[in-house]
């Protein structure tokens, strides 16, 4: 199961709509898989999978991949590969983020993983999953009001928390979202897995939320921070009005699919959702109210996020602190959507070259 440059050639050359897609996002907590049929300038979405797999986990202590969390994932990418397959996807994208970028077996399990399972794993650098992640979460920005237009994006991840610094730009030709400039981009070494095990402390021995070790969390995410602040002077740009925000994360989601107080998670009520920096409050003082086994029974969180989201909270308190715009917009989307527009623009290429 490779890659889309390295897929089926024996298709002629027909620009997106001669082919099936398939994107695989394998992160440090996660493996998604996205398989879509072009539709216009979009897609859509013909099967889907998402599974928590903890690839991350004792990462921060050995710096490696441990046994029991690679065979999680080869269970997981086994089940993507038989999907893709039953799809008839002719191209196919898988890619890793921070947990293989950062294990020192990170190398040696995407080998294991193509031999057990067919999944080409790609493993990406920073500056690759930020521009995945705009590119699928670029139509949730309102078009410029003015030349100084800017924005946003965080994504909390398990094992980082990439953000990303924009201008807005007018909307190119036959385009219904906002063309954009990346002025900077960051990752930073703080995911809900990663800040979860540093601070184990965040919960009691009851699984109740320490509020001093919540607050350490957030003053060593602000920390963090810092010097992409000082870089850009964002908060200046803040102050006037003139920034947008996305947030792409578990966390972001799960506040939202909380305060929506939905009977069970539900992707359509929750991506493009507006929240003002109020509700994010009251969701996060929701979550924190509860134990863990109160998380874990929560239709929006269960029992496999439920030792996550708090720190989740953190990276997410300390990113609206340092840039309180007041008002973010909801991303259950990301890298996946990222991949599949990128495969399609690839065959309309090839296609327009051979024609």
């Amino acid at each position: 199961m490779a890659r889309s440059d390295q897929t089926s050639t024996s298709q002629p050359a027909a620009g997106r709509a001669a082919h099936t897609y398939a994107a695989i996002d394998l992160g440090t907590n996660n493996c998604r898989l996205l398989v879509a049929q072009p539709d216009g300038d979009g897609f859509q979405v013909i099967d889907a999978f998402s599974r928590i797999v903890r690839l991350g986990e004792g990462l921060v202590a050995t710096n490696r991949l441990a046994d029991p969390a690679m065979g999680r994932t080869i269970e997981a990418l086994r089940v993507c590969a038989d999907k893709v397959r039953r799809s008839g996807a002719s191209r196919v994208r898988a890619v890793a983020t921070e947990a293989c970028r950062r294990a020192e077996n990170g190398d040696d399990f995407v080998a294991r993983a193509f031999q057990e399972s067919g999944i080409q794993l790609e493993i990406i650098e920073t500056q690759e999953e930020a521009r995945l992640a705009l590119t699928g979460c670029a139509p949730l920005y309102d078009p410029p009001d003015g030349d100084d237009s800017y924005a946003l994006l965080f994504d909390i991840g398990g094992g980082s928390t990439q953000v990303t610094w924009l201008r807005l730009d007018e909307p190119l030709a036959g385009c219904a979202h906002p063309d954009f400039t990346v002025l900077g981009s960051v990752s930073l070494p703080c995911g809900v897995v990663t800040l979860s095990e540093k601070f184990e402390a965040v919960e009691n021995a009851q699984g109740e939320v320490s509020l001093d070790a919540y607050v350490a969390v957030c003053d060593h995410v602000s920390e963090l921070l810092e010097p992409f602040e000082r870089e850009f002077d964002i908060a200046t740009h803040v102050a006037a009005g003139r920034v947008q925000m996305v947030g792409a994360s578990g966390t972001v989601t799960t506040i939202t699919g909380v305060l929506l107080d939905l009977p069970r998670y539900n992707r359509a009520r929750v991506d493009g959702h507006a929240l003002t920096f109020d509700e994010i409050i009251q969701g996060r003082n929701q979550l924190m109210a509860l134990n863990r086994s109160g998380r874990a029974a929560h239709p929006c969180i269960g029992p496999q996020r439920a030792d996550l989201v708090i720190a989740g909270c953190a990276v997410l308190h300390a990113i609206c602190d340092a840039w309180p715009v007041g008002r973010l917009r909801v991303a259950d989307r990301g890298l996946r959507e990222g991949i599949l527009h990128g495969l399609m623009r690839d065959a309309d290429r090839e296609a327009a070259l051979a024609g």
